[in-house]
């Protein structure tokens, strides 16, 4: 078996995870190929000693691969599929961070679940993603074109309001005078969107979902939409730039540029271990059932 490891460093929490992957991993004779920055920081802390293979970009990633193990919170894992892209190697996340709905291992028992990678007793959820094209093009957009939670619009130095001229399939939608708007796939549903009161979709839901962010028009509600749809932003507002946003990457766009959204050719694997569903995840995370009446 080999496997890529991808991770952050947080002071309290990720010495003893990456202790026990390493130790599980070296007692199983697994081959471990380490992102090049990541294992200079263990070398650092003195976390690991021996010699890895190290990677430091998705070309050196391809089909002998079995795994990508993703140490951190969410954003480690949205960072860690920018790495996989279309290779379809699976993503695992363990999670040292906080909420962690994408990295669903938590950190207690970490053996435990490593076996059952090893055993192949895990399914693997397909993630839908969203590709974004500006006209005319941008070049901060080109490398990394695909985003796993969401795209966003925002505006930029200033306080007031943007306008997004949005459609669908071709046809006029809407205008919505508010701060942003959101284009978010069903694993971005429990992100950004969710924060600014959007519905959570399950992973294997076939839709995305519009959220505006603190609408002027306060009848402009969240819409679910087929992934199928094809969706054009027209931006306007009284400074030259907007901000677009690709999950945690950031870029400048020129007013009435024309961002066509799109779902993406590929998908990204994720594996989910048995008795870490997305469902037992929700009620966890957000707390379902702590009603007393429960």
């Amino acid at each position: 078996m080999k496997v890529a490891i991808y991770g952050q460093y947080y002071q309290n929490s990720t010495e003893p995870i990456i202790r026990d992957i390493f130790v599980f991993f070296n007692t199983k004779n697994i081959e471990m190929v380490i992102e090049d920055d990541f294992l200079k920081m263990l070398y650092e802390k003195e976390l690991v000693k021996k010699d890895y293979k190290t990677f430091k970009s998705y070309k050196e990633l391809d089909k002998s691969f079995d795994l990508m193990l993703s140490i951190g919170g969410d954003g480690t894992i949205l960072r860690a599929a920018t790495l996989v892209r279309n290779s379809g190697i699976p993503i695992l996340g363990i999670n040292a961070g906080r909420l962690g709905f994408l990295a669903s291992v938590q950190k207690e028992d970490i053996a435990t679940f490593l076996q059952m990678v090893v055993d192949k007793n895990y399914k693997i959820s397909k993630r839908t993603l969203l590709k974004a094209t500006v006209f005319p093009k941008n070049k901060d957009l080109m490398d990394i074109n695909f985003a796993m939670n969401e795209i966003s619009v925002s505006r930029k130095d200033t306080t007031s309001m943007i306008t997004i001229e949005t459609y669908l399939d071709g046809e006029l939608l809407t205008s919505y005078w508010a701060d942003g708007l959101i284009i978010a796939t069903p694993t971005g549903s429990t992100g950004y969107s969710l924060s600014c009161g959007g519905p959570i979709l399950t992973p294997e839901v076939k839709s995305l979902v519009i959220t505006p962010i603190a609408p002027h028009n306060l009848n402009a509600r969240p819409l679910v939409i087929p992934d199928h749809t094809e969706i054009k932003l027209r931006v306007s507002g009284r400074e030259e730039q907007y901000l677009v946003s690709m999950d945690s990457r950031i870029t400048s766009v020129g007013n009435d540029s024309i961002i066509t959204i799109k779902k993406s050719s590929f998908q990204i694997n994720m594996v989910e271990i048995p008795n870490e569903t997305f469902f037992k995840t929700l009620r966890n995370k957000l707390l379902w059932g702590e009603d007393k009446r429960n």
